[in-house]
């Protein structure tokens, strides 16, 4: 038997002997090589007909009366706004826009607040100040559990973008996130350019994250049913951030229609272009520190900021554990975004409850079911300026380099997005 053969072997016995069919099992697998090694959950298996096809931009499906008769209600409050560049390129030959930014189009000068009446303004920041809203684009990755367990250890909570696609691809690791306590919300079904989409295949790419995959093809069906939680962010929580910022007027307007609210971001570690065009470790090491320093420089004396952080693979992951303890010693406070905005009903359904920002800081946990918080000690982390608990010091810093070390052993067998 060949060399390779008898590897895949070995492989295809060590993965059959975990527990690939609950959160739990998988949750607790130590080797990135089976994390990443995929697997059949038949509860999204038995309905990917009601599914776009994965990695394809989304269209609303042929026969889905329910699509297309929520679309047709929102479609008559969206704008006549042209879509913009091909989708995956920047390239903007023959294309015409102008200067004036009538279309509050992100891309092009940073919009955060629409021209259109009605539309609210982009979360692009926190209101609290020396505080971070911490979160992570483009998961749920394959190989995340050792940075999971390193959040975990850290009883630090996050705001995680999935991508539907990835979710289809790794369900259990989704379903991770939600009974991790993470607030869980969209990030597109193809992770397009979203100005790039007609209007009803813009409105498919949130819709069949949102609703399809995160909620009527239980895809953490066991974990609602544990908890109570609904993964569909509500009308209350900041539901969506467009990949690469890509959104302007016409995307806002589908997003509110569905209930969502749009984040950017204020500042970009620049983590996803590591080995791209130039960047390296060392410049995405420094966007981190800038970052940092202006915690202590008096730029967030009146209000907080967001950076944009990848769980998107190794490297990323690997960024955000090397720099934690930094920006804990930073920060007052490092908390997801909804709680930084006291959003205390995050999902649809509302017997689940998360800590507003007061309570998140003093050590209360987010209470599914009957709705009450307590105080258990698993809320967020505090920064070195915080009247909470501080954690060892040195137990801090030995889980750091193991976790680090353990991220950096693992080569991610996942498709770079950005």
């Amino acid at each position: 038997m060949r060399p390779s053969a008898v590897l895949f072997a070995i492989l295809a016995l060590r993965c059959y002997a975990q527990d690939r069919t609950t959160e739990t099992g998988e949750g607790s697998i130590a080797d990135p090589q089976i994390e990443c090694s995929p697997y059949n959950y038949p509860p999204v298996a038995s309905q990917s007909a009601a599914f776009p096809t994965i990695w394809q931009p989304a269209s609303i499906l042929p026969g889905d009366s329910a699509a297309q008769n929520l679309w047709n209600t929102i479609a008559p409050s969206v704008p006549g706004i042209s879509p913009k560049a091909p989708q995956w390129t920047t390239n903007s030959a023959g294309f015409q826009y102008s200067p004036s930014d009538p279309d509050c189009w992100w891309s092009y000068k940073q919009c955060v607040t629409p021209k259109l009446s009605g539309l609210s303004p982009d979360i692009s920041n926190v209101p609290e100040p020396y505080t971070t809203g911490y979160g992570f684009d483009d998961g749920p990755n394959c190989s995340h559990n050792a940075f999971y367990d390193y959040l975990a250890s850290k009883n630090q909570k996050a705001t995680m973008y999935y991508i539907g696609s990835n979710v289809m691809d790794w369900p259990l690791e989704a379903q991770r996130g939600l009974a991790d306590g993470h607030e869980i919300c969209v990030h597109t079904w193809s992770h397009r350019y979203m100005t790039s989409f007609s209007s009803p295949d813009a409105f498919a790419e949130l819709y069949y994250s949102m609703y399809y995959l995160l909620y009527k093809a239980s895809v953490i069906h066991n974990t609602i049913n544990r908890s109570g939680r609904d993964p569909s962010c509500s009308p209350q929580l900041h539901a969506n951030i467009p990949p690469f910022g890509d959104v302007d007027d016409r995307i806002r307007a589908i997003a509110r229609g569905l209930g969502l609210q749009t984040i950017i971001w204020d500042y970009d570690s620049n983590d996803w272009r590591n080995g791209m065009g130039g960047i390296t470790k060392t410049q995405v090491d420094s966007n981190y520190e800038t970052f940092i320093n202006m915690a202590t420089d008096g730029t967030f004396s009146t209000h907080g900021g967001i950076m944009l952080t990848h769980e998107l693979n190794n490297f990323t992951m690997s960024e955000a554990v090397e720099f934690y303890d930094k920006l804990q010693g930073a920060f007052k406070y490092i908390v997801p975004v909804g709680v930084a905005y006291n959003k205390t009903q995050p999902y649809v359904e509302k017997n689940y409850t998360q800590p507003t920002f007061e309570q998140y800081i003093k050590g209360a946990a987010a209470a599914p079911g009957n709705g009450n918080i307590g105080s258990s000690g698993t809320g967020g982390a505090a920064g070195s300026g915080s009247t909470a608990s501080q954690k060892n010091g040195d137990t801090a810093r030995a889980l750091s380099w193991t976790y680090a070390g353990k991220l950096l052993a693992v080569t991610t067998a996942w498709t770079l997005l950005f």
